[in-house]
C-alpha cells in the first residue's frame, strides 16, 4: 500500500550507547527516539530482532518469530525489582564504539540468569502476565524455548547433530526433553517475556511520538534454527542427515562476482501450499505484533528463488524455481488484511517480480550509492522513481555514503557532480540526504551513519563477509541539538516533516 510523505532513521538497537557493551531497549532507545521527534521524523527503521547464533546476523536468528535477548536491558530489570545496582559493580570495560559479542554474552547472560530466578521466586505480581505470555505465543515460544535448552544442553551443536530420536522430534523424546530441561525451558520463556515486555514499551513510546517502526523480515530462516527443526517439513532438506538439499542465495551481483550463497535452505513450496502457508501467516501475525510496517528482506524470492545443490561452494551453479509469491499475498491478506509492507526489490529484477510487487501496491526500495554507474535510464535516478517508493541513501548491506563516494570510480563520481552541481561545502553525505528528501519517493531513509558523515570504519556489514559485521555503535554525544535542528530544517523544507507535536 502507498504510505504518505515521510522520513526516518535506518538504526539497528544494538548500535545505541549503552554501558553493557551492546545497545539495548533502555533509555538510549528513547533518547533516540526523542532525538527522531525534535528532528521532524517519523520512521525509524530496525533489522531483524531475533536471537543470533555464529557471525552475529541478524538475518541468521535461532527464531524468526523470537527475540534476541542481548537487547533486553538491565537497568530496566532493576526498575522491575529482578536486579540490582549492586549486580552492575564489576562490569567489565567495554570498546566504546563497536559491539564485542562474545565479551557481552559473557556479561549479560549472567545477568538474565539471575533475574529469572529472582522472578521465578519472588516475583508473584507478574506471574499471571508471563502466563498469559506464554499461552499467547504458544505457537512458536514452546518450540523456541525447548530448541534452545537444548541447543545448551549439546553445547551449541545443530539440531540435526543432536540424537536422532530429538533431532527427528519423537514424541516421547520431545515430552522427556520438556520434563528434564522444565527450569532451562522456563528460562527462555522468560527472556522473551522481559525482551517482548521491554521492546513494546518502547513501541509504545514510539508510536505516542508519532514515530512509526520499520521492521525487517528476511525470506530464509538459519537452518540451524526453532523453525527448520519444528517444521522440516516446509523445507527442502535431506531426509536422512537433516542437512539442507537446496540452498539459497543470489547469483552474482553487484556486491560478489560469485553470488551470495546464504546456506539456508529453501521453502518447499509445494507443502506450504498444502497447508494454506499457516507457517508464513504465523510469521507476519508474530512481526505485526511489534512493528508497524513490515520490509521484506529478498522480496523477489517470493516470485522465483535462486536454489544451489548440497555440496556446491558458491552460489554461481544454481537455478531460479517459481514461487506462489501471489497466492501467498492473497491467503495473508485474507486471514490478516492488507499488509503494510516494504519490499526489497534490489538485485535481478525481472518484470515478473515487478508485477507482483505492484499487484499488492508494496513500494519497492531505490538506492542513491546505485545511481551513478550508468547512464540517464538507470532506475536508481531520482527523476525516474515512482512515487510509491522508499528511497535511501545507503542500507546495512552499503558502505557508508562517504566511504562510497571515497572508493567509487571516476566515472561515477564525475556523473554525480555533474547532477549535483557541486559538492557542497558540508560534505557529500548531506548532498545525498539532501537528494533523498527532495525526491518524490513517498518514504526517504538515512543510515544514523550517513546522518554523521562517518567514513568505512562505521559499515554494518560486508555481504559474504562471515564475520566482524554488526558490531559499529555510535556515542550518545553524537547526537547533538545542532545536528536535529538541521535535519528538521532539511526536513520541513522538503515536505516531510511530521506534524508539531506540544
Amino acid at each position: 500500500m502507498p504510505f504518505p510523505r515521510a522520513s526516518g532513521m535506518l538504526l539497528h538497537p544494538t548500535s545505541f550507547p549503552s554501558k553493557f557493551g551492546v545497545g539495548d531497549l533502555g533509555e538510549s532507545a528513547y533518547s533516540f527516539i526523542d532525538f527522531l521527534v525534535q528532528s521532524a521524523q517519523q520512521l525509524w527503521q530496525v533489522l531483524p530482532l531475533g536471537p543470533t547464533g555464529y557471525g552475529n546476523s541478524p538475518y541468521a536468528a535461532y527464531s524468526a518469530m523470537a527475540g534476541n535477548p542481548l537487547l533486553i536491558s538491565p537497568e530496566r530489570l532493576v526498575a522491575q525489582g529482578l536486579l540490582t545496582p549492586d549486580d552492575f559493580v564489576n562490569l567489565s570495560d567495554f570498546p566504546h564504539n563497536k559491539v564485542d559479542f562474545d565479551q557481552v554474552v559473557q556479561t549479560k547472560i549472567p545477568l538474565l540468569k539471575k533475574a529469572c530466578e529472582n522472578f521465578r521466586t519472588k516475583a508473584t505480581s507478574q506471574q499471571e502476565e508471563f502466563s498469559q505470555f506464554c499461552t499467547a505465543k504458544a505457537y512458536w515460544l514452546d518450540d523456541y524455548a525447548l530448541f534452545m535448552a537444548l541447543k545448551d544442553t549439546n553445547k551449541g551443536m545443530s539440531w540435526y547433530q543432536w540424537e536422532p530420536e530429538i533431532a527427528r522430534r519423537h514424541p516421547e523424546a520431545l515430552v522427556r526433553s520438556r520434563q528434564q530441561l522444565e527450569a532451562e525451558v522456563f528460562y527462555h520463556k522468560f527472556v522473551q517475556f522481559e525482551f517482548f515486555r521491554q521492546w513494546n514499551e518502547l513501541k509504545h513510546y514510539a508510536n505516542e511520538h508519532g514515530i512509526v517502526i520499520i521492521g525487517d523480515i528476511p525470506i530464509y530462516v538459519a537452518h540451524d534454527s526453532a523453525d527448520v527443526w519444528a517444521n522440516p517439513e516446509i523445507f527442502c532438506l535431506d531426509e536422512e542427515t537433516g542437512e539442507v538439499a537446496l540452498m539459497a542465495g543470489v547469483p552474482p551481483d553487484y556486491f560478489s562476482d560469485t553470488g551470495q550463497l546464504w546456506g539456508n535452505p529453501v521453502y518447499n513450496w509445494e507443502k506450504l501450499q498444502q497447508l494454506n502457508f499457516k507457517w508464513w501467516v504465523q510469521r507476519f501475525q508474530a512481526i505485526l505484533d511489534y512493528v508497524d510496517i513490515i520490509r521484506i528482506d529478498h522480496f523477489r524470492g517470493f516470485q522465483a528463488y535462486w536454489a544451489v545443490q548440497q555440496g556446491e561452494t558458491t552460489a554461481m551453479n544454481g537455478e531460479w524455481i517459481e514461487a506462489p509469491g501471489e497466492a501467498l499475498f492473497h491467503a495473508i491478506n485474507e486471514q490478516l488484511g492488507k499488509l503494510p509492507v516494504l519490499a526489497e526489490d534490489l538485485g535481478v529484477i525481472t518484470p515478473e517480480v515487478e508485477a507482483l510487487r505492484d499487484k499488492f501496491e508494496f513500494p519497492g526500495m531505490k538506492i542513491l550509492q546505485f545511481a551513478f554507474g550508468s547512464d540517464a535510464a538507470n532506475p536508481f535516478l531520482p527523476f525516474n522513481f515512482p512515487r510509491n517508493c522508499v528511497v535511501y541513501t545507503g542500507t546495512h548491506d552499503n558502505d557508508t555514503t562517504v566511504g562510497w563516494f571515497n572508493s567509487a570510480s571516476e566515472y561515477e563520481k564525475e556523473r554525480l557532480l555533474r547532477y549535483l552541481g557541486c559538492i557542497s561545502s558540508d560534505g557529500i553525505h548531506w548532498d545525498l540526504i539532501r537528494l533523498a528528501l527532495s525526491s518524490v519517493a513517498n518514504q526517504a531513509l538515512i543510515p544514523l551513519q550517513d546522518l554523521l558523515g562517518l567514513a568505512t570504519e562505521a559499515r554494518m556489514n560486508y555481504p559474504s563477509k562471515p564475520e566482524g559485521n554488526w558490531e559499529w555503535r555510535y556515542s550518545a554525544s553524537d547526537l547533538t541539538p545542532e545536528l536535529s535542528d538541521r535535519l528538521k530544517s532539511l526536513t520541513e523544507l522538503c515536505g516531510r516533516a511530521s506534524v508539531r507535536r506540544e
